[in-house]
C-alpha cells in the first residue's frame, strides 16, 4: 500500500502504477484475498484498484462514518402507487465523520493522505483543461468510433503519426493478463487513407448516375402513393398506446404490493378503454391519397447532373466533411489484423424496406 502511495507522489498515473504492480508480480487485492473476490481477476491490477487505494481514508486509521446518504425517488411522479426506489448516493468529503481516534493501525498518516488529495484534485483540473484544449483545436477524424478490432472487438483509437491518421488498438500487459488465452499483438494499426480510398470509390459506384437515377425513380413513385391517417385515426392510435402504458403500471402497482381488489378495478378500466379505441380505430377507413406527383425523366435527369462528378467531390472532400456523410450511411468498420482485412457494413439511419423473392436467391454464386 505505501508503495502505492509513493509512486503516485513521484507522478506516475493510476495505470502505470497498475502496470508497473503488475510487471513486479505484486499481488492485486482480488489475488492476495482470493476468498473475498471469487468473481474477480486475479491476474493483474487495475487502474481502478489503484484509485480505490488513493482515495480510501480508512489507511489513515482513522474510522470514517457518512459517506453516502440513502436516498428515495418516485418511480411515477404521476402514479403514487408505484412507489419508490431505493439508491445511495455519496455525500461530499466535507460531511464525512472521522473518529476522534484511530480506530485500527495506520498505513499513511493523516497529513501525507491529504496532500496527495491535493495532488489528485490538481492533476484532475490539468488533465481536464488540455483534453479541453484538444477537442477544440484537435483534427477530425472521418472514422472516428466507427473502427473496432476483431480480436477484442474494442474501438480502435485514432492518432497522427507522422502526418498519417491511424487507428490503434493497444494491447497493453494488462489486457494481457486478463485475457491469457487470446492472441493479440501489443498494437494493431490501421491506415485511414487506406480505408476512406476503398470506402469512398464504393459509394461513389453505389450513387454512379444510373445508379442514382432508378434508386430516384423508386423513390419518387413510392413516395407519390403513400398511406395517410385522419385526425381520427391518429387520435385512436394515441388512445390505444396510452391505455397499453396504463396497463404497464397497473401491473407494475400490483407486483409492488397495491391493493390487487383496487387495481384489478383499474386494469379493467383500463382494458375497456383499450377494446373501444381499439374498435374504433378498425372502423375508420383507411385513406390512400397521392401526396405529389412522380418526378419525370426530365427532372431525374436534372437532378443527377446537378451533383456532377460525385466520385471526385468525395475524394476531395475533408474529414470533416466525410464524417457526417459515413454518419448517415451508419458506416461500421471491422479490422481484421491476421488476414489484413477491414469489413465494411453500412446501415443508413433512415428508413428502408427490404423485399425477398418469393423464388428464392437466384444469383447465389454472386453472395
Amino acid at each position: 500500500m505505501q508503495r502505492i502511495f509513493r509512486l503516485y507522489t513521484d507522478g506516475m498515473s493510476y495505470k502505470s502504477i497498475a502496470a508497473q504492480l503488475t510487471r513486479d508480480n505484486v499481488p492485486c487485492p482480488s489475488a492476495h484475498d482470493a476468498v473475498r473476490n471469487p468473481h474477480r481477476k486475479k491476474t493483474a491490477w487495475q487502474q481502478g484498484a489503484v484509485r480505490a487505494i488513493l482515495i480510501n481514508p480508512r489507511y489513515t486509521g482513522y474510522e470514517i462514518w457518512n459517506k453516502q446518504r440513502r436516498e428515495e425517488r418516485r418511480l411515477d411522479v404521476d402514479d403514487v402507487t408505484l412507489g419508490h426506489r431505493t439508491s445511495m448516493t455519496h455525500n461530499p468529503v466535507e460531511e464525512w465523520i472521522r473518529s476522534n481516534e484511530p480506530a485500527h493501525e495506520a498505513i499513511i498518516s493523516l497529513n501525507r493522505f491529504d496532500t496527495i488529495q491535493t495532488l489528485r484534485r490538481q492533476r484532475a483540473r490539468n488533465q481536464g483543461q488540455q483534453e479541453r484544449a484538444g477537442k477544440q483545436g484537435g483534427r477530425p477524424y472521418a472514422l472516428h468510433g466507427r473502427v473496432r478490432c476483431s480480436l477484442c472487438g474494442r474501438k480502435m483509437q485514432p492518432a497522427t503519426i507522422r502526418n498519417y491518421v491511424y487507428y490503434r488498438c493497444e494491447f497493453k500487459d494488462q489486457e494481457q493478463a486478463l485475457y491469457p488465452d487470446l492472441t493479440h499483438p501489443r498494437t494493431v494499426n490501421l491506415r485511414e487513407d487506406v480505408v476512406c480510398r476503398a470506402l469512398d470509390q464504393w459509394i461513389a459506384r453505389a450513387f454512379a448516375p444510373d445508379r442514382l437515377t432508378a434508386t430516384l425513380t423508386h423513390a419518387s413513385a413510392a413516395a407519390s402513393t403513400a398511406e395517410t391517417h385522419t385526425p381520427e385515426q391518429a387520435q385512436a392510435r394515441q388512445a390505444v398506446k396510452d391505455c397499453e402504458r396504463r396497463l404497464a403500471r397497473y401491473q407494475a402497482a400490483l407486483e409492488a404490493g397495491a391493493d390487487p381488489a383496487v387495481v384489478t378495478q383499474w386494469i379493467n378500466t383500463a382494458q375497456q378503454d383499450k377494446e373501444a379505441a381499439q374498435k374504433k380505430l378498425d372502423s375508420l377507413p383507411t385513406l390512400t391519397r397521392k401526396k405529389e406527383s412522380p418526378l419525370d425523366a426530365q427532372q431525374i435527369r436534372e437532378i443527377t447532373n446537378s451533383l456532377g462528378d460525385i466520385a471526385q467531390r468525395i475524394h476531395t472532400a475533408g474529414a470533416d466533411q466525410k464524417g457526417p456523410l459515413y454518419a448517415a450511411l451508419d458506416i461500421t468498420i471491422s479490422y481484421e489484423h491476421t488476414m489484413r482485412t477491414a469489413t465494411v457494413r453500412s446501415r443508413p439511419s433512415s428508413p428502408y424496406r427490404q423485399w425477398l423473392c418469393p423464388r428464392g436467391d437466384l444469383n447465389p454464386h454472386a453472395r
